[in-house]
């Protein structure tokens, strides 16, 4: 998996391009926690669920029906009164930001793959490109593995998520016609 950081700065690029010119900080935040909120299942490991389970890592926390119902139940109980129009928007932004977690540790090169499908379907997946380095979870992450991970995750998350931020950053400031 990326490290949380590199899930919150994915969420930052993905609200840069998303997101209206005016949203609150709250609205930003809530993306970048739904973003790290999937790997919430490593808790599972103290109570004996195993890495392969449905509630396991990677599991039903890194599906798409999660995603889609994490950014919905947040919109309603954060932002309800938003108006409608900005309501979705929210909520597709919360949802890109929640699916970009298992999007991205689908591209690392370690794990049993994304049970992007869950609970419907308990395949796991990986691209075909998996170019990231997987992070150590834990204590394990302060090591030289952990550094590695760190300068992996500069070249194939960082950099592409800052080109996302500039690209919405030309798109905000881009002159309109009246």
């Amino acid at each position: 998996m990326p490290t949380i950081f590199s899930h919150a700065v994915v969420a930052i690029g993905i609200g840069s391009v998303m997101l209206p010119r005016h949203s609150s900080a709250a609205v930003w935040g809530v993306g970048v926690v739904c973003s790290m909120f999937p790997d919430a299942d490593v808790i599972g490991f103290r109570f004996g669920i195993g890495y392969g389970d449905l509630l396991g890592h990677r599991g039903l926390t890194h599906s798409l029906l999660f995603a889609a119902l994490l950014s919905i139940a947040a919109t309603f109980a954060l932002f309800a009164r938003a108006p409608p129009r900005h309501r979705l928007q929210i909520a597709l932004f919360l949802f890109v930001a929640t699916a970009s977690h298992g999007v991205l540790d689908a591209f690392t090169n370690g794990g049993l793959g994304i049970a992007f499908f869950a609970p419907f379907d308990d395949e796991r997946f990986f691209f075909p490109m998996r170019p990231i380095a997987v992070s150590p979870i834990g204590a394990a992450f302060f090591s030289a593995r952990g550094l590695d991970v760190l300068r992996s995750e500069l070249l194939w998350v960082c950099l592409p998520a800052l080109a996302l931020m500039a690209i919405g950053l030309a798109m905000r400031l881009r002159v309109r016609p009246r």
